[in-house]
């Protein structure tokens, strides 16, 4: 881990809550439902944007830089909204995917398979982030689409590291929350952050994080929270939820242009936003609360 960010994930610890610069006007956050003729396939994509930054890029004062944000397997896309706010706070359009759909069958697990038997999992996902990016060129037509913050969240992050192997040139940056099957590109020229889980019914598969000599060679940030696996969702627990919160968004300044340009504060949690006051004093304890997987091991 690099020492800058060392030093500001130690200063944000001493401070209560998930606080920010941000503007007054708070986040909006709006449904859209898309049909993918081609595949007669619905995709739901839940859009976080700063208003404020909404207004400017309307009338062509800013491009907004776009985000894609990946639900974990039995998770909802509207569930990350904690990772979205963050996002949506530093400026970004941020577009969570619904990939799953009710009719979808259930992830397998088959050994000796290319990434344990879920490529056409990977695949459909790729295709989903594509067909959303292209339908959303044409309501938000002031955003950057071809560099693009892919974030996910297990199978997501999944998802997302093959979208980035699959599409480097599209690539920024790629932030994973417990990704356990698609290996890290450790060639990448785009930087790379993931928040790990301490979990022993959530282990990745070898071969997919990089030891700690590779991560210093290629410039990879990983975190350990001590949190379990299912805790890296709105469903979380709130102390986990902000030392993600805190240590992404200090990954996202290092965009000087991202910056928020308002002094106003904002507290975030979950996928509620309100004004507060910053206190200095001892980090809350960290809450960890067992949280039942709900999945077999074969569908983690």
């Amino acid at each position: 881990m690099k020492r800058g960010l060392l030093i500001a994930v130690a200063a944000a610890v001493c401070v209560t809550g998930a606080y920010f610069s941000f503007s007054k006007w708070a986040i909006r956050h709006e449904t859209v439902e898309l049909y993918d003729a081609a595949r007669d396939r619905v995709i739901d994509v839940d859009v976080a944007i700063r208003r404020d930054a909404e207004v400017r890029s309307m009338a062509g004062l800013t491009t907004l830089p776009v985000a894609v944000v990946n639900h974990g397997n039995t998770v909802k896309n509207t569930e990350y909204s904690f990772l979205a706010n963050v996002l949506a706070m530093r400026g970004y359009l941020v577009l969570s995917v619904q990939h799953d759909l009710m009719t979808d069958a259930p992830l397998v697990t088959k050994v000796g398979q290319l990434y344990v038997g879920r490529l056409p999992v990977y695949e459909r996902g790729v295709e989903n982030i594509l067909f959303t990016v292209n339908e959303m060129k044409k309501r938000f037509t002031n955003a950057d689409y071809s560099k693009l913050m892919m974030v996910g969240h297990s199978n997501g992050g999944d998802i997302s590291m093959f979208f980035a192997k699959e599409h480097p040139e599209m690539i920024k940056r790629v932030v994973t929350l417990d990704n356990l099957r698609v290996p890290f590109l450790t060639e990448a020229k785009f930087k790379i952050l993931s928040f790990r889980s301490k979990d022993p019914n959530f282990v990745p598969d070898p071969g997919v994080v990089p030891d700690d000599d590779e991560c210093a060679r290629t410039g990879i940030e990983v975190i350990k929270t001590g949190a379990q696996h299912t805790d890296m969702s709105d469903r979380g627990p709130e102390a986990v939820k902000e030392k993600i919160q805190n240590t992404l968004d200090q990954f996202l300044s290092e965009d000087s242009d991202l910056r928020p340009t308002r002094t106003d504060v904002l507290k975030i949690s979950g996928d509620k936003v309100s004004t507060g006051t910053a206190i200095s004093g001892g980090a809350p304890a960290a809450d960890r609360a067992q949280h039942s997987a709900a999945l077999l091991p074969s569908q983690r």
